[in-house]
């Protein structure tokens, strides 16, 4: 009797694993399909970061990502950006953005490694992220992300820094920061910004004007061009010195090429 049953369960444990066999190949289907379902959304994107970013070579956006999320935070319009080429914004104002923010713009390939080392080991010991971004990272910052800092938004920031510098020549790097920049609470763009703060077109800024609107820029909520604190005062002051130091406008000489 005991014989029988015991024949009988093997039969019956036979019969359930045959059963669960069928299991195993579909999951592998399921998890290859995933994959692939996976792997071409990358490359979709992939796809359309290149073409987005290729096309604004030549076409100028009315309005950027950092634009609609910022409008959409806090409530506030953002004046459009009134494009100006970068032949008709005043030398001072290229040479100033540049000291001010990436005095290795012309030379580099998007990112300062020295800068990028320096944040890293002060991030290491802080909760705050500090930023070490070139002007490349910031117009694909502003252009195609938002202003909540992230590794994550650090990463993407990253990678279209690096479409940036690829498929943009210098120049137009430095047209689209300036016309996409912050310069007050929603100013965007040289144009905007001089005509705000100066009551002038943006080709007509002075030296010392154009150095009180490059010190706003880490801040243009708390920092004011028009009427600049002592802080932004001294600021200025600072920016036209390396301005000088650097050469002025004949410092950029190479990114007309």
């Amino acid at each position: 009797m005991n014989i029988h049953i015991y024949a009988e369960n093997r039969r019956t444990k036979k019969k359930s694993r045959k059963r669960q066999k069928p299991s195993s190949p579909i999951i592998v289907r399921a998890v290859k399909r995933t994959v692939r379902w996976a792997r071409n959304i990358i490359l979709i994107l992939v796809g359309l970061s290149l073409l987005i970013t290729l096309a604004l070579r030549w076409i100028n956006p009315p309005y950027t990502s950092f634009m609609i999320v910022q409008r959409v935070s806090t409530n506030l319009i953002p004046y459009k950006i009134n494009w100006v080429a970068v032949k008709e914004i005043s030398p001072y104002l290229l040479i100033a953005a540049v000291a001010a923010e990436d005095q290795k713009f012309p030379d580099h390939y998007g990112f300062d490694l020295k800068a990028i080392q320096s944040a890293l080991e002060q991030n290491k010991n802080q909760k705050r992220l500090r930023g070490a971004s070139t002007i490349t990272q910031q117009v694909a910052k502003n252009v195609f992300l938002w202003p909540k800092k992230s590794f994550f938004r650090k990463g993407l920031e990253a990678y279209f820094a690096l479409l940036i510098e690829t498929l943009w020549p210098k120049w137009r790097i430095l047209e689209v920061y300036l016309n996409v920049a912050e310069f007050g609470p929603n100013i965007f763009g040289a144009k905007n910004a001089s005509y705000m703060h100066f009551k002038k077109s943006a080709a007509q800024l002075s030296q010392h004007e154009a150095s009180l609107l490059a010190a706003v820029l880490p801040n243009p909520h708390k920092l004011h061009a028009s009427q600049p604190s002592n802080y932004v005062q001294q600021r200025a002051e600072h920016i036209s010195s390396q301005a000088r130091s650097l050469g002025g406008a004949g410092y950029l000489e190479s990114i007309w090429d």
